[in-house]
């Protein structure tokens, strides 16, 4: 079961105005289940977003960036689970642009002004007759039914949201997730989806987004493979009372960038919280480097070492494998002697080798915990990072072995 995560409360999801979500059941997958989500937006909009750096990225992927770019009115956004519609060639990018030709012959508006979204099995093709069957017997859906329309292996559905006050008015960000495995940065399979009513210029979306991602959506890693599907999107339908929000200097941006970013990173920690089989759910700080990059590294490099996620769900403290991979995080002047690491308060590790006060029943006490922070300062500089991951468990194989069963 997801470790600490809160169940979805429709009743505390903020309704954005200017979107208007439906949901479908195409049985793409397995009958009788939610697996179609369409986000309808308004006239006026701005949507940015970002997507997975894997070579082999799906043709949705492909369409979405080329809709974007073509710099038109974006309408709709469908989304498909079940089917990745990745490695499926240009039958592939065909049977997405068939999606989007249907969804806008409904709407009245050009394919191009539809951004296409799936994720499931890769290499498989795209069953799009069911999915067109499905899409004019859409009914009327709230924030949860849209999140629990976009889940795959998802154990629960993933939504929050956060009401803020900017100049006097009120601004409601909404955002849902999808998200158990495969789930690395760049980006890290993952869906993520964030819309605001507040105004904002499509330059400064783009910017926010970027911004967003790299402090949530790429601080997470659950197994290390960086999927060929992942997008994370920005809405914004300026159908808020808010003025129009056109500078990164203003305090008005640095409202919104805050609130988003507690949504984003709230999400992505459900992803990490949902992953695949955990039984812990763990932070790794790591402070004192050069840079952040090199910060970001070490938390990789311990977050996604198979060794280590397998002693955290044992509850073993075995500070070797740790070390191991502070080590070859890629840090080639890494002064060892200078580094310290704790387990929460406990002080494991420091002037080169095990803290010599360090008593193991300690270690075995923070690792018996379900959430875990591991502190590594590596004594070398004024930057920071954070990444959040989860243990390896018995359930991670079960679930990928049965995976397209």
């Amino acid at each position: 079961m997801p470790v600490n995560l809160k169940p979805v409360d429709n009743s505390k999801l903020a309704v954005i105005a200017g979107v208007d979500l439906a949901y479908a059941e195409a049985g793409i997958k397995k009958p009788g289940r939610k697996d179609v989500l369409v986000i309808r937006l308004d006239k006026g909009n701005t949507v940015a977003g970002v997507f997975t750096q894997n070579r082999f990225c799906a043709a949705p992927v492909q369409l979405c960036k080329q809709h974007l770019d073509a710099g038109v009115q974006i309408r709709a956004l469908v989304v498909n689970t079940g089917n990745a519609n990745a490695g499926t060639g240009e039958s592939g990018r065909q049977n997405a642009r068939a999606v989007c030709e249907a969804l806008a012959a409904e709407l009245d508006c050009l394919p191009e002004q539809i951004l296409p979204f799936s994720t499931g099995v890769i290499l498989e093709p795209l069953p799009v007759d069911k999915i067109i069957t499905a899409l004019p017997q859409r009914k009327a859906a709230s924030w949860a039914d849209a999140a629990e329309a976009i889940m795959t292996t998802d154990v629960a559905p993933k939504a929050t949201s956060r009401t803020i006050q900017i100049d006097g008015h009120s601004v409601n960000i909404t955002g849902i997730a999808k998200g158990a495995g495969m789930i690395h940065p760049n980006m890290a399979t993952m869906l993520g989806f964030i819309a605001t009513d507040a105004p904002v210029t499509r330059p400064l979306l783009n910017q926010l987004v970027k911004e967003v991602a790299d402090l949530s959506f790429n601080s997470i890693t659950i197994d290390g493979d960086t999927s060929t599907n992942d997008s994370f999107m920005l809405i914004s339908t300026g159908q808020g009372r808010a003025a129009r929000i056109d500078s990164a200097t203003s305090a008005a941006y640095e409202q919104l960038k805050a609130a988003v970013l507690e949504v984003a990173i709230e999400l992505a920690q459900a992803i990490v919280r949902d992953g695949e089989g955990a039984t812990k759910f763990i932070t790794v700080q790591v402070e004192g480097g050069r840079t952040i990059a090199e910060c970001k590294a070490v938390g990789y490099a311990i977050g996604r070492s198979p060794l280590v996620k397998t002693a955290f769900f044992a509850s073993d403290p075995n500070l070797g494998r740790l070390l191991a991979a502070i080590g070859y995080a890629g840090i080639n002047d890494l002064d060892v002697d200078r580094l310290e690491m704790y387990l929460d308060d406990v002080l494991v590790a420091k002037d080169g080798g095990r803290n010599p006060d360090y008593k193991e029943e300690d270690g075995q006490r923070v690792m018996k915990q379900d959430e875990i922070t591991v502190r590594v300062l590596l004594g070398r500089g004024l930057s920071s990072a954070t990444v959040w991951t989860c243990d390896f468990s018995y359930d991670y194989v079960k679930i990928n072995a049965d995976y397209r069963s």
